[in-house]
């Protein structure tokens, strides 16, 4: 800047990609125990991101943070003047509405 001030940043970009629904994921699980695992870990982080941001909302004294790895790194994203930005990918068609409505 004109003052000299230096000004850092940091950008984190998360995929979470992916129906959380394993009927949805197609799943057979005794053929596929590690596709299984990453749509459990993807419902995990979801539910600890949504803890943070109603934790955040109402005021909370404790926001949880520590509660997944995906929170716990983004952490500074969501406190003092950090800016965050979710972008949903919704499907256009009636059959995939209920998942349109769930993100």
């Amino acid at each position: 800047t004109d003052t000299g001030a230096v000004v850092n940043g940091s950008l984190n970009l998360c995929d979470l990609a992916g129906s959380e629904r394993l009927h949805r994921s197609r799943i057979d699980v005794m053929a596929d125990a590690k596709r299984l695992k990453e749509t459990q870990s993807i419902n995990k982080s979801l539910s600890c991101l949504g803890d943070v941001f109603n934790a955040l909302a109402t005021g909370s004294s404790h926001i949880p943070y520590r509660n997944s790895k995906l929170t716990y790194l983004l952490q500074n994203c969501f406190s003092g003047d950090g800016k965050a930005l979710m972008i949903v990918n919704l499907s256009p068609t009636m059959l995939d509405w209920k998942e349109s409505l769930c993100s």
